[in-house]
């Protein structure tokens, strides 16, 4: 299959083994009961397998509602899903599941959902700092109009949460004007990235007059706990939820879809490069 052909949201690869593994949001219905996720594994970018079930939510009692951005992380010598689910309250939270192999199956793993309890939460990602492994997650604009990215320390085993959420920081703070019920602040897709000088940044999303948008903010301490400050954005053509990695190239990638359009939405790869303390795509 080519990308053109891929019509998935929320897209993230695992380079492992050789090769890469796309996994992403069934954008059919906009992720609502899809029933879980699939893989497609390819080596070019451009050329992928048909997709491969590595989640049935239906299966796990997980399709409630929506399931929302899988994304896969290597921790120790096993591989951990980090997901968006309805919870059986019916608020939305990120779940953990674990397979011994990227190409799953993946198995819950988490004693329920990592975010916190009586929030509407999405879009969870590990960042490992200190030999302390973190789930930065967004708080919904849906919840609280002016949505925020937050933090969480897990527990070693990657089962529970470890400490209260601390607020990173909000939409409006990028965004530049207050939320009202008619007017949200969107935060999406955090993920992280450290530059070749040690520079922590933050990739992440939120949608302005209907364009969605790839930004960055960077911690002044290089720390996921600092304060974060917001710099230009990374892609401003209705497209967004990216990711950030080294290719087989050994050239740096960001990943995201574009457009922001149900059914329309495909997986796109944009070579990016370093400058100074932020990044930009290599024209």
């Amino acid at each position: 299959m080519k990308n053109s052909e891929i019509n998935i949201r929320d897209p993230f690869v695992l380079v492992e083994n050789g090769k890469y593994y796309m996994y992403g949001t069934r954008a059919a219905d906009f992720g609502r009961k899809t029933r879980g996720f699939d893989v497609y594994i390819g080596t070019d970018l451009e050329n992928w397998s048909e997709p491969i079930e590595v989640f049935n939510s239906e299966k796990h009692g997980y399709n409630r509602e929506v399931n929302w951005a899988p994304e896969v992380h290597k921790v120790g010598n096993s591989y951990y899903m980090l997901a968006t689910f309805t919870k059986p309250d019916g608020l939305r939270g990120t779940y953990i599941l674990k397979s011994e192999s990227p190409e799953g199956e993946f198995l819950p793993h988490s004693k329920g959902s990592v975010t916190p309890d009586g929030w509407e939460c999405l879009d969870g990602t590990l960042y490992e700092e200190n030999g302390k492994i973190y789930c930065v997650f967004c708080h919904e604009h849906t919840q609280i109009l002016n949505g925020t990215v937050c933090v969480v320390e897990l527990s070693e085993d990657l089962t529970e949460v470890a400490t209260q959420p601390i607020e990173l920081f909000d939409a409006g703070s990028f965004i530049k004007r207050e939320a009202s019920e008619s007017c949200h602040n969107v935060t999406d897709g955090p993920f992280f990235y450290k530059t070749s000088t040690g520079k922590l940044l933050m990739i992440w999303s939120t949608s302005i007059d209907d364009n969605y948008l790839q930004c960055i903010a960077t911690s002044d301490n290089d720390s996921v706990l600092g304060k974060w400050h917001h710099l230009e954005p990374l892609f401003t053509d209705d497209g967004g939820h990216g990711m950030i990695f080294k290719g087989l190239d050994q050239k740096l990638w960001l990943t995201l879809h574009c457009p922001n359009t149900t059914l329309f939405e495909k997986p796109a790869f944009f070579e990016i490069k370093e400058t100074g303390d932020t990044l930009k795509i290599e024209k």
